[in-house]
């Protein structure tokens, strides 16, 4: 390990790390603006100055720059001689002097690293008095505000969206001191990733829209650590609210998971919290059918009388915490419980459960697919299913051409150097796919086929890798010859990859994919697989067990079902209409406990307003079966509570609970433990509510928080005492432990001289490192050293097209698919029409009518669905959108004939 010497005193560093990193990583203050540690090294702002010297005898020196100065052995550097700090003061008044200078009114006000660096270089008075330059600024659509006057040229937003998100129409115009950062026109930023500008800009020219329209400055927003809800990877966030609502969603850093990034889907999707169709009052259905805001006891007494002695069933869900399914299974009893989705979904959760659990595979974390040197995914399109997932595959094909970068002895962290030596070289990448994805102009190969042919390709390529893998028959010279090039790059790789998962509706892609990962793992145990999962609970749900929707319907037309309680749970979403109002027309009396207007609340004869995740805590369990906790970020409305809260207290109704079982999270999930051998380190997850630092609590507030408002002068101009929360070790205040908490209970980021988003290196054992001393969350699933290797062996036939017929795909969109990011109004937007799409030579066969729409037909529902053109889907095919406007069913695929010309 190499020594330096700063300020005379000996240090020990990591090599390979410019001096910047290792500086920060050590505790030292030295401003920066261009550099990041997702980013590396450019050089552009000048700000890290340090003074180098030959050895101890030199006293002079000279200045340079510490983010494009290796680390040696010896090496010798002040950070506070007296010229490298006018150096570092004069260059950031010169970066200033075009700056309005414009914090009070600037979105970025409070956690502003241009802020930060202006009083840590010394900068503290201007003596500029010519006029500025000045920039017209642009609609970037509705999730980014555009100010480029506050710009100071530092490169980061066009580093991070062109050559790290993989975007295309964001750029740099101009030259000299005239650079501009934006479009060549106005319009929407069309990146799946465009919302992390806000957080990547190291001023305010890129903000968060969203928040502008209900803003309120950083320090006085209450925040608590929390788990996206919008798809099935888990991404780590900040929710942050004010005056009892949600006011948005920020990155909380996790190195496993989402690191430094959050999807648009994950970062804009939260207004649905605040959303007009909230269900905030106990309503029950009148005689005329109309809905009346009721007590909570008188609530709880109909509930009480509609359950007691009466043939009840429970239906949960997968958008649901595990805490509240596991609460009204307890309630039904388990021959009761269904778990909210058709039996396809549950087939392929299950299946995705039973390949980590019974197979000598290891899950990879989102980190592990950004280090993956080969990657091949079967039937995921993954940006649009599982956003963030892509942009760990937009990373991996860095990987592989790394190897180029030590041959030529380039530290990995010069980013010119590595540029110029990488060009355009790309570590192998395979997709199979329905249709074109986004990622495909990264890929070294796509093909493009039904879901039976990308079956058939990964058990080809895992026969391949072992010929202990059953052989595919009847493979076709194509095919075959593909299978073998991804063959010889998977051996030639250190750390393979392979992606699959549920979005296709088909299981044999899942077990063809466990064959490529089991025959890899068999030889390199740095062999990773990855699944994706529809929903963030998904696995979880699928742990505590149950049955599919179907049985439910079947048991409801047998009038079996007297009463059906319905956990936040739209079943419209998950089977066919028809079944689903079946199922709900055959009880006598449907519960439902949503914190959203459905189509399933609205069939409902009594609705209990649940707890969305920002005013609820609980545990989701992610695609990776990795347990995590989210908290509650501010308190509900009086009639909104948690789901297993209202159930909690129908069961003490029902006297199966004592008032004193069940009083906080912790013991609900003591009890979850010690029942399912599954779940039994979901305890560890994160610290208990009990859990002290120094005997205090951990504030949601910031030491800089306002304090007192008039905000409840008409009622009471004394200050409130903050509430109670027995079910973390958080506290609604900002008094409390002042440290670094564990990593589960980081509500914000902050340090001396650190307010923005940079302060997260304070945190971490090393800058872009693990969060230091804790993780957050646990993983319930590791393949076991005892596990023999078996592989799956029902290899489907090839698919054929047939006269007169298409097969039906689902197809996903990362704005539309997702149910609760749909009612954020943002994203509402952005949301397309329902379409159908269809290789060109297919639509000759359609009848379409005068606005080119065709009515088609899923499940005995009827749609009418405007028809799209697209020559990358294999004839005989049709994708259809999930989950936009009505557009759900449980038994895909399906055959449907096409309508006579």
């Amino acid at each position: 390990m190499p020594i330096i010497y700063i300020n005379d005193k000996p240090y020990e560093v990591e090599p390979e790390q410019n001096l910047l990193h290792a500086c920060l990583t050590l505790g030292f203050d030295i401003p920066y603006f261009c550099w990041h540690p997702a980013l590396h090294s450019v050089g552009a702002c000048r700000m890290c100055a340090v003074k180098q010297f030959k050895d101890e005898n030199d006293k002079k020196g000279r200045i340079v720059m510490s983010c494009m100065t290796l680390v040696s052995d010896g090496l010798r550097i002040s950070i506070d001689d007296p010229e490298v700090v006018k150096f570092r003061k004069s260059v950031i008044e010169w970066l200033m002097l075009n700056h309005p200078h414009d914090c009070p009114v600037c979105d970025e006000g409070g956690e502003c690293h241009l802020q930060d660096m202006t009083v840590l270089a010394g900068h503290t008075y201007r003596r500029t008095r010519f006029k500025k330059r000045t920039y017209v600024n642009q609609d970037l659509g509705p999730f980014i505000r555009h100010e480029m006057n506050r710009c100071i040229q530092c490169y980061r937003c066009v580093r991070f969206y062109l050559d790290y998100a993989g975007g295309r129409d964001l750029d740099v115009f101009g030259w000299h001191n005239r650079v501009y950062f934006g479009k060549n026109k106005d319009g929407l930023l069309r990146n799946e990733f465009s919302g992390n500008l806000i957080e990547i800009c190291p001023t305010g020219v890129f903000t968060d829209k969203t928040f502008f329209k209900h803003y309120t400055r950083k320090w006085d927003l209450q925040s608590a650590p929390s788990v996206c809800t919008h798809c099935g990877l888990g991404c780590n966030i900040h929710a942050d609210s004010r005056y009892g609502q949600l006011r948005r969603i920020r990155n909380r850093y996790h190195s496993d998971v989402n690191s430094y990034f959050l999807c648009d889907r994950g970062r804009f999707g939260y207004d649905f919290v605040n959303s007009s169709k909230r269900i905030s009052k106990n309503l029950l259905r009148a005689v005329d059918d109309s809905f009346n805001a009721v007590a909570k006891e008188a609530i709880l007494n109909e509930v009480e009388a509609e359950i007691k002695n009466k043939n009840i069933i429970g239906i949960g869900s997968s958008r649901a915490s595990l805490e509240s399914n596991y609460a009204l299974k307890k309630l039904v009893g388990e021959d009761n419980f269904y778990i909210g989705t058709s039996s396809v979904e549950s087939d392929m959760v299950s299946k995705v459960i039973d390949t980590l659990s019974n197979r000598a595979i290891k899950s990879a974390t989102m980190n592990e697919v950004s280090n993956a040197d080969a990657i091949v995914i079967l039937g995921e399109d993954v940006l649009n299913f599982a956003p963030m997932l892509g942009l760990a595959v937009r990373r991996s094909i860095l990987q592989k051409p790394s190897a180029i970068i030590k041959e030529l002895h380039i530290e990995p962290w010069n980013d010119a150097a590595v540029r110029e030596a990488l060009q355009q070289k790309k570590g192998p990448l395979y997709i199979a796919v329905t249709n074109g994805t986004g990622l495909d102009k990264d890929a070294t190969e796509v093909c493009c086929c039904a879901p039976a042919d990308i079956a058939r390709l990964g058990f080809a390529v895992a026969h391949k890798l072992d010929l202990e893998s059953p052989a595919v028959e009847h493979l076709s010279e194509e095919t075959d010859s593909l299978a073998q090039r991804i063959v010889d790059d998977l051996n030639d790789s250190k750390r393979p990859c392979i992606i699959a998962g549920t979005s296709l509706a088909d299981k044999t892609i899942i077990e063809a994919a466990a064959n490529i990962a089991q025959a890899l793992y068999s030889k390199n145990s740095n062999a990773r697989i990855c699944f994706t999962v529809p929903s963030c609970n998904s696995i979880g749900l699928e742990l505590l067990g149950g049955k599919p929707l179907e049985d439910a319907v079947e048991k409801s037309h047998r009038g079996e079902i007297e009463t059906i309680i319905i956990i936040e749970n739209d079943i419209y979403r998950h089977i066919d209409a028809d079944k689903a109002g079946k199922l709900l027309h055959g009880a006598d009396t449907v519960i439902a406990i949503d914190s959203i207007e459905t189509s399933t609340t609205r069939k409902a004869d009594i609705v209990l307003p649940a707890a969305t995740f920002a005013e609820s805590s609980g545990t989701f369990i992610n695609n990776e079966a990795r347990a995590q906790r989210f908290y509650k970020s501010f308190i509900p409305l009086p009639d909104i509570q948690d789901s297993w809260k209202w159930i909690r207290q129908i069961l003490i109704d029902c006297n199966i609970l004592n008032e004193d079982q069940w009083e906080s999270l912790d013991s609900i999930l003591e009890e979850i433990a010690e029942r399912y051998e599954s779940l039994k380190l979901i305890t560890q997850a994160a610290k208990p509510a009990d859990f002290r630092a120094l005997e205090q609590k951990i504030p949601r507030q910031s030491h800089r928080y306002s304090g007192r408002t008039a905000i409840h002068a008409h009622k009471d101009v004394n200050e409130q005492p903050p509430p109670k929360d027995k079910d973390s070790a958080l506290t609604y205040s900002m008094e409390g432990y002042s440290g670094q908490p564990p990593a589960s209970l980081i509500s914000h980021y902050w340090a001396p001289y650190w307010n923005s988003v940079q302060s997260v290196n304070k945190y971490q054992e090393y800058v872009g490192g693990p969060i230091r001393d804790d993780h957050a969350g646990i993983r319930l699933i590791e393949p076991s050293k005892h596990l023999k290797k078996e592989y799956f062996d029902e290899i489907p036939d090839a698919f054929k097209p047939l006269e007169n017929s298409i097969y039906i795909v689902p197809s996903y969109h990362i704005f539309g698919s997702e149910e609760l990011s749909s009612l954020s109004e943002p994203v509402t937007e952005l949301i397309e029409p329902p379409y159908i799409a269809v290789n060109p030579d297919t639509i000759k066969s359609i009848e379409t009518d005068g606005d080119g729409a065709v009515e088609v037909v899923f499940s005995e529902t009827s749609y009418h669905l405007a028809v799209k053109v697209n020559p990358t889907i294999p004839k005989g095919l049709a994708l259809v959108p999930m989950g936009f406007n009505g557009l759900q069913w449980d038994g895909l695929p399906f055959w449907r004939k096409e309508p006579k010309s």
